[in-house]
């Protein structure tokens, strides 16, 4: 590897972890605060709930408008949140907009564990972008070609694939309860450093594992 191709790499490197840290901020702390700053304002628990929600709106749709393509994610949690927001009205429980993002988790969670069964199960997918990132193309090419020609490789995909939906299905059902259980207040923290602690736990686990078998790049 040149010096430039180095640079390249890093840089590529650097600029996905700028993005997951924006992220975390906007779809996590900004909707925290959000929330807390309104209850203290002297909001409604509901009305906290779900303005706080609506501060991830603008940066979903920029993340689009940017990449010039309509996400399936991206639509989906927009979906999830109008689909909570019209229950929450009609039951008038703030709860019910609490366990949104369960759902979404959830129903991300079966899918990723329903990819197990394919050809091409979820990570293989998921993890050809970090290749071609790191690679390039013709370097995403022959490490995806591994599928084919490796039975351990199919294994240790299916084995990381399965770890994160089971992942994220537990953490949605865990959420469920921490909402309908909890004081409403104590909620949104909770269940979002739950949710930092699992992805911690599903990074450091990845992380490893892509190691100690020779799949990373």
């Amino acid at each position: 590897m040149t010096d430039a191709e180095r640079l390249e790499r890093q840089r590529k490197t650097a600029a996905m972890r700028k993005h997951l840290a924006r992220q975390l901020v906007f779809e996590l702390g900004v909707p925290l605060a959000g929330y807390y700053g309104l209850r203290a304002a002297g909001a409604s628990e509901w009305l906290a709930v779900a303005a706080g929600g609506l501060l991830i709106v603008p940066w979903l749709v920029h993340g689009m408008v940017k990449q010039r393509k309509v996400e399936v994610l991206g639509v989906f949690t927009l979906s999830i949140m109008l689909i909570g927001a019209l229950m929450s009205m009609v039951t008038g429980d703030p709860r019910v907009l609490l366990i949104r993002d369960s759902w979404l988790g959830g129903v991300l969670g079966l899918w990723l564990l329903g990819t197990l069964a394919t050809r091409r199960p979820f990570m293989l997918v998921a993890a050809r972008s970090v290749v071609v990132a790191k690679i390039g193309e013709a370097g995403a090419v022959e490490w995806e070609s591994r599928w084919d020609r490796e039975p351990a490789f199919r294994r240790h995909i299916r084995v990381i694939t399965a770890v994160w939906g089971a992942g994220f299905t537990l953490d949605a059902g865990v959420r469920v309860v921490l909402a309908y259980t909890l004081p409403v207040d104590a909620v949104p923290a909770v269940s979002t450093a739950q949710w930092l602690a699992v992805l911690a736990g599903l990074l450091v686990f990845h992380m490893r594992y892509v190691t100690r078998h020779g799949l990373k790049v």
